[in-house]
């Protein structure tokens, strides 16, 4: 509860603070959380509703990391004087809400907050977007999600009639009734995104700002994982029997939508794009309801989340510059901005799942649960696995080397601040493969 504290009493800090005092106070707030739990498969500190296991523990830190890396990559909006203050209050509104949806041991509190996260999102998009289709793009991700979230809160207050109690450390019912699988569900499959309901998320990302992209791949599309991981210990014997469908469709997503990726002109499209392969892959593991696809799906949802999160900046960079988003016109960076062509390269291999970035390890974990589902995934697998690297390199080849647009004026290095952004976006993703055995505590 401290923590909810702290973060309340930072709105007021909000309104007079300069951009770095900000900046260091959520970097406070991280290191407190940090040193406060242990990585257990337990439930710690307790209080009456909230408590933090593995999983929990590791998407609050990753919650609090990328918040305050979204507040080092708006520097510009603090320059401009554009309703800063009013953006930071979002930030930590939202970082609020996240904490409780992920700390939550209550399945309707959960619930509660996981759609409560979706309003600071939408202001970041229609407020700070950055063309006139970012209202469309707000309309699509309220109502893809809300579409499906009356039928949850309804099965939700049949599971209370049923069983009388909604914490989750309660849980070991085993229902059998697949409309209630699906009305509980669904709304994760969205918030993921599946394929075939994550139309929202390309138009999301190419009208966000870069705060709006970062908190969308680095945290909302995990907390899809994450609810499916609390949730499918429900229907473990429905699971055994419909759960084949659902990897079937995540699979042969993944391999479509990384063929999509290859014919995109836009580099956030791109990018957003290889995101719904990549939690393709993470629903395939969870829904195997194996040790291997639970915890490589946890790694990989952390190692998503930082690397999509390092690209967006990558590619506000370039933007910030060419004043353009489209790989025809942000050709042969290499020339003019050298430094940046270093980190463009580790980021687009960590994004093809390269050693010894944290994606290497989730893959192999991921790709371990679905060949021992069925063998015949391999197909499909390795489509997904030589397409991630055939986009990765598309991305970072036809942005860094070939001509240079004649149209750009004038270009400025990169700055310190952008820097230090890429590198604590690429140290976590590279360091924490050492200590991989934090993440097999289910086991």
């Amino acid at each position: 509860m401290k923590f909810i504290f702290m973060m309340v009493f930072m709105i007021p800090l909000c309104f007079g603070v300069n951009y770095w005092m900000i900046q260091i106070m959520f970097f406070m707030l991280m290191m407190m959380f940090m040193l406060s739990f242990s990585f257990n498969y337990l439930f710690l500190n307790i209080s009456y509703f909230l408590g933090c296991d593995l999983l929990s523990f590791s998407l609050i830190l990753l919650s609090i990391w990328i918040c305050s890396l979204m507040i080092l990559a708006s520097e510009s909006l603090y320059k401009n004087n554009n309703y800063y203050n009013l953006f930071c209050l979002v930030m930590i509104i939202l970082l609020l809400t996240l904490f409780i949806t992920f700390s939550s041991m209550n399945l309707f509190i959960f619930y509660l907050f996981f759609e409560i996260s979706l309003i600071p999102v939408l202001i970041l998009i229609i407020g700070w977007g950055y063309q006139p289709e970012r209202i469309e793009a707000g309309i699509y991700l309220l109502f893809y999600t809300l579409l499906v979230s009356l039928p949850m809160m309804i099965s939700i207050f049949n599971y209370y009639i049923s069983f009388y109690s909604l914490e989750f450390y309660f849980m070991n019912e085993n229902i059998n009734n697949i409309f209630m699988y699906l009305c509980m569900n669904f709304v994760f499959f969205i918030k993921l995104p599946m394929f075939f309901v994550h139309l929202w998320l390309p138009k999301a990302h190419v009208e966000a700002p870069v705060s709006g992209s970062m908190i969308l791949a680095g945290i909302m599309l995990k907390l899809g994982g994450y609810g499916l991981m609390r949730l499918m210990v429900l229907f473990l014997e429905l699971n055994m029997k419909i759960n084949i469908i659902f990897i079937m469709i995540s699979l042969v997503g993944g391999v479509y939508v990384s063929l999509i990726c290859i014919r995109q002109s836009d580099m956030k499209s791109l990018i957003a794009y290889s995101s719904v392969a990549h939690m393709g892959l993470v629903m395939g593991g969870i829904m195997t309801m194996s040790i291997w696809g639970m915890c490589g799906s946890l790694i990989m949802m952390l190692a998503h989340g930082l690397c999509s999160s390092g690209l967006f900046c990558l590619a506000n960079m370039s933007y910030e510059r060419t004043q353009s988003r489209s790989l025809y016109l942000n050709k042969g960076l290499i020339n003019n901005l050298p430094n940046l062509t270093f980190w463009w390269f580790l980021f687009s291999c960590c994004n093809m799942a390269a050693p010894p970035s944290l994606n290497l390890l989730g893959e192999i974990m991921l790709i371990n649960s679905l060949i021992s589902y069925s063998w015949l995934s391999m197909i499909l697998l390795s489509m997904m696995s030589f397409l991630s690297a055939v986009y990765s390199l598309f991305l970072y080849s036809y942005t860094q080397h070939g001509m240079i647009y004649s149209g750009g004026y004038s270009f400025y290095s990169g700055l310190g601040r952008e820097y230090l952004l890429l590198f604590l976006h690429l140290f976590p993703l590279n360091i924490l493969i050492l200590k991989m055995e934090y993440f097999s505590m289910w086991i």
